[in-house]
């Protein structure tokens, strides 16, 4: 095995391994559009057409994917949207 063989696997195996996990959105039929733009847009910094499609995409679909992350970004983001009265959950 050659010096440059060597060095190469001893990088690939020192690389890091990030998971990413997903905050997913559910349809309910309490919460309004307006409701659910403006959470989305605080919660999970979405710009206003962001925030809005994603809401469309939840009330005909029944869920959707608003934010993706590593874990403890996306923990107090989706406490966020559960206390606004949302329905969601890291997957």
């Amino acid at each position: 095995m050659s010096s440059q063989e060597k060095v190469s696997e001893e990088l690939l195996l020192e690389e890091e391994v990030v998971t990413q996990n997903e905050i997913v959105l559910y349809n309910d039929d309490v919460n309004t559009f307006d409701h659910v733009i403006d959470t989305l847009i605080y919660a999970c910094d979405h710009t206003p057409e962001q925030a809005e499609q994603c809401s469309l995409i939840v009330h005909y679909k029944g869920k959707c994917t608003v934010k993706t992350g590593v874990y403890d970004d996306l923990k107090p983001r989706c406490s966020m949207l559960l206390e606004a009265g949302l329905s969601a959950e890291i997957v």
